[in-house]
């Protein structure tokens, strides 16, 4: 029997689910997997807290470096998240030679290099399913069941925070505010939610699948990053009269001119399975070239969904060190060459414009002009009943358009005296499926 022995960092929500996990199904683990897990130490701020699950006093401890660098220790799980203190830990448990596994994605996305490097350099395995997708599959999917594919593209819901917030807008025709106090107070959102809703937690993530779906470092900052707070009940509304509903996606497609990786709001058709993913809930949707489209769905947070993914990495790790092996080739494949990411200008793409325009005879030609100065063409158009001396919505849809064009013509039409406010700017993104 394989005998794995645990240095745990951090039991929090996710690192508590994980100690239960292992606690309470050892007899499983042990006469099904043939794995016996042992916790040799766990770090935590306060070891006198008073806990909703039992651990044995002899295990905590606050010096989390006394974990790592335990000669008994055979796996540090970090489980602390943030970066300062975590990237700390990480570096030294590599330099120690002892195999990792985390759920931080903010880490990987920002130091992803600096990790994957030591891992190589140290004969050491960085394991890391749960840092995507809560108890979603993806990595190992990525990984290892679309092993014979090159990823064409991947178009995801991969945080829960911003979904249900859409959700309730879309579902129950609220405003954002009131959407994000709902969401708040059902324990979706954090107090201090800006990661979830400015669409940061969804771009950490994605950098890791284009990290290992397209082979190479990412830099984190080159990924176009946009959230939700500027959505309104009144996008909802005009969405579903088009035949489409606003979903945060986080966007990976490859091209002959490099990468295009940018999370957004976007406009998804109403059929589109990814329209239909609600409430907290998250989906990858994944092309290979030889499977065509595939869906992974599921629970992409929460203590025992992720524990659940920080469980699998664990048995995977047990698995190799019974068959002896001596390298790990997943963090090669991540730093071998630097992806080309695209610049969000370059992009190519349908979009949902709203002006609040003074309702005057000539403003849709005026507005048509300047878009057309700017090679775009309209497809669609919509604008409300008139309001006597009060500014009205205009929609329009466009066919595809180059992202610096559109820009460039919002900013010219944002300068014209017809128009009241800023505009709004949403791309649109699918084709039924």
């Amino acid at each position: 029997m394989e005998k794995i022995r645990i240095g745990l960092l951090g039991l929090g929500q996710i690192g508590s689910g994980f100690y239960s996990i292992l606690t309470e199904k050892k007899s499983y683990f042990a006469n099904e997997i043939g794995v016996d897990f042992e916790f040799r130490k766990i770090a935590v701020k306060n070891p006198a807290k008073k806990r909703n699950i039992h651990v044995p006093k002899s295990l905590l401890t606050s010096r989390a470096l006394d974990v790592v660098r335990d000669p008994s220790v055979d796996v540090v799980v970090e489980l602390i998240g943030g970066c300062k203190e975590a990237r700390q830990f990480v570096v030294e448990a590599l330099k120690q030679g002892k195999h990792v596994v985390t759920a931080n994605k903010a880490l990987l996305a920002e130091y992803g290099d600096e990790i994957f490097e030591l891992a190589v350099k140290n004969h050491a395995w960085v394991s890391f399913e749960a840092s995507v997708g809560g108890g979603i599959p993806v990595m190992k999917a990525l990984r290892e069941g679309l092993v014979a594919n090159r990823i064409e593209s991947i178009y995801s819901i991969i945080n829960g925070t911003s979904n249900y917030v859409l959700t309730q807008m879309t579902e129950k025709h609220t405003d954002f505010e009131e959407a994000l106090k709902d969401a708040q107070k059902k324990g979706f959102a954090e107090a201090d939610p800006k990661l979830d809703i400015e669409g940061i937690d969804a771009a950490h993530k994605l950098a890791i699948l284009v990290r290992f779906a397209f082979g190479g470092k990412v830099r984190f900052r080159d990924i176009y990053c946009e959230g939700i707070s500027r959505i309104r009940s009144e996008d909802i509304a005009f969405a579903e009269a088009f035949g489409y509903r606003v979903k945060l996606l986080a966007i990976a497609k490859a091209s002959a001119q490099g990468i295009e990786a940018r999370v957004q709001p976007t406009l998804v058709p109403k059929s589109h399975i990814l329209a239909n993913v609600n409430g907290s809930n998250n989906a990858i949707f994944i092309e290979g070239d030889e499977t065509g489209n595939i869906l992974l769905y599921g629970k992409g947070a929460g203590s025992r969904p992720t524990a659940s993914a920080v469980v699998s990495d664990l048995v995977d790790i047990a698995k190799k060190r019974s068959l002896r092996y001596q390298e790990e080739t997943i963090p090669l494949r991540a730093v071998r060459r630097a992806l080309k990411i695209k610049s969000i200008s370059s992009i190519l793409s349908r979009y949902y414009l709203r002006f609040h325009v003074m309702d005057r005879p000539g403003v849709l030609a005026k507005i048509a002009r300047i878009l057309g100065d700017h090679s775009i063409s309209i497809s669609d158009c919509f604008q409300k009943e008139r309001s006597a001396g009060s500014a009205v919505p205009l929609i329009l849809l466009t066919h595809d358009a180059h992202e610096a064009d559109v820009r460039n013509a919002i900013r010219a039409i944002d300068r014209s005296p017809i128009v009241r406010g800023k505009s709004q700017l949403i791309r649109i993104e699918g084709n039924e499926a």
